[in-house]
């Protein structure tokens, strides 16, 4: 099937940057859109926020609290991306996650609009 793998959390202090990588393997024919989302401390799954996505032409989206601090950005390998954080704040402390989405723009075997779920990777920014 399909894996998503996040990997660059860490611990740093605010005003730090940190550079999170995400890579989804598995039926390489198809595209994904790949977007971030984060999970506070104490809460649920389904209360995980967006945070950024990207497309297969580069469009980006962001959510409204990382706008100008967040950068997402498309790896060289099909079905990367990479989410650089600068000027972070305590407030951005979470686990993040990858999400790849089924593209219904290019022949696969898989359901379009299905979304895979990487395992998540720390951030914790301290003040």
């Amino acid at each position: 099937q399909v894996q998503v793998v996040e990997s660059g959390g860490g611990s740093v202090q605010a005003g730090g940057s940190l550079r999170l990588s995400c890579a989804a393997s598995g039926h390489t024919e198809c595209n994904y859109l790949m977007s971030w989302y984060r999970q506070a401390p104490g809460e649920e799954r389904e209360e995980r926020e967006f945070v950024s996505a990207i497309d297969r032409d580069g469009d980006t989206t962001y959510a409204d609290s990382v706008k100008g601090r967040f950068t997402i950005s498309q790896g060289n390998a099909k079905n990367t991306v990479y989410l650089q954080m600068n000027s972070l704040k305590p407030e951005d402390t979470a686990m993040y996650y990858c999400k790849a989405v089924v593209s219904p723009l290019v022949p696969c075997p898989l359901v379009p609009g299905i979304g895979y779920w990487g395992q998540g990777t720390q951030v914790t920014v301290s003040s």
